[in-house]
């Protein structure tokens, strides 16, 4: 038998364990790095990267792409390791990080390839991915808007303008994914300002919802490859996720929200990522 000369694909866990680990190297960094909210986000935006966003990674500002909006700014690490690991910048260069002139400030900008909006003040992004579905939508192309919001910025109240805007101009391109941790900055979200039944809200808004395993990829694909292509609706997608998901470390501690590494504690969150062991 002749040996395959193609290299093989890796797998979406294994590329998912390569961003937790980008991750965790940005969290090393000196100023350190928003690593809880980063790493339960991460396999929706892998998800997201390679397997439904239609873009361009040599040609970033291709008009026909799908935009991507990250509300939740401070994710900025998932978002770079994602970017990287899929061709949007040289993974090399998120050894750059937080360093003086570098394009991967704390908060992503909009002159990093594949980020369309500079994001971190929270309760904005779904107001620029609605701006960008309608603009789509006027100028007759098939492009779809994505952003994905943090639980706790769902306290804003510009958020719920965003999404009766949405529902009001029937934006069945534009869909909301929000990171269903249920931690924030304080603590419990439901501690700070209840959101539950957080479906329930979103569809007395006039949006179809769902809520998912946000860290399951055969869900994650079902749920993607579902998305009604003309409802007259815009979608959100619930994911419920695990702060600091693949670090036990972390793993639904408030704590985690922002971490700078000592190399001690790299080294022993690097042993959990690898050891697959969660809580």
């Amino acid at each position: 038998m002749t040996a395959s000369t193609e290299t093989a694909q890796p797998s979406f866990a294994e590329q998912a364990l390569r961003i937790r680990e980008h991750i965790l190297k940005m969290g090393a960094s000196p100023h350190g790095a928003h690593i809880g909210g980063s790493l339960s986000c991460a396999d929706v935006l892998l998800h997201l990267y390679t397997r439904v966003l239609d873009g361009r990674p040599q040609e970033p500002d291709w008009p026909n792409r799908d935009r991507f909006v990250l509300s939740k700014g401070h994710a900025a690490p998932a978002l770079y390791a994602v970017l990287a690991e899929t061709g949007y910048l040289p993974v090399e260069e998120l050894e750059t990080y937080t360093q003086p002139g570098s394009r991967l400030a704390g908060h992503p900008l909009s002159r990093v390839p594949g980020v369309e909006f500079p994001t971190g003040s929270l309760g904005h992004g779904l107001s620029l991915g609605t701006g960008v579905a309608l603009a789509m939508r006027r100028l007759g192309r098939p492009a779809r808007a994505f952003v994905l919001l943090g639980d706790g910025e769902l306290q804003e109240g510009s958020v719920w303008e965003a999404a009766m805007a949405a529902a009001h101009y029937r934006l069945d391109n534009l869909v909301a994914i929000v990171d269903r941790n249920g931690l924030q900055i304080t603590g419990s979200t439901e501690d700070c300002v209840a959101l539950e039944p957080l479906a329930d809200r979103w569809r007395s808004f006039g949006w179809s919802a769902v809520e998912i395993d946000g860290h399951d990829e055969s869900v994650l694909e079902k749920t993607f490859a579902a998305l009604p292509a003309r409802t007259g609706k815009p979608t959100v997608i619930i994911a419920r996720t695990v702060k600091g998901r693949g670090v036990a470390l972390f793993e639904g501690k408030k704590k985690s929200h922002s971490v700078q590494l000592s190399p001690r504690l790299y080294q022993r969150a690097k042993k959990d990522l690898r050891s697959g062991r969660t809580t």
